[in-house]
């Protein structure tokens, strides 16, 4: 059997968002998007499956990023008498 993956935990996916850009979500979905599509038989159906949650999570990470990356850039402009 293949070994067991670790378990994720909210605070190492928030560690992730706070330091991470979009092109390190891209790389850290890369992998599992690569052997996925390298499934074939009666496993190519899951993988299939597999792959359109991997690509929603992948999404909604990088939706993340950006929305921390806007906050990031708002915070840093001169705040004035309105």
């Amino acid at each position: 059997p293949p070994p067991e993956l670790p378990m994720p935990s909210y605070p190492a996916v928030e560690t992730f968002i706070e330091k991470a850009s979009a092109d390190d979500v891209q790389v850290l979905f890369a992998p599992v998007k690569e052997g996925l599509a390298a499934l074939k038989g009666p496993r190519a159906e899951t993988g299939k499956k597999a792959q359109a949650a991997i690509a929603r999570a992948e999404e909604l990470l990088t939706m993340l990023v950006d929305v921390r990356e806007k906050l990031v850039a708002e915070s840093k402009q001169p705040k004035g008498r309105k």
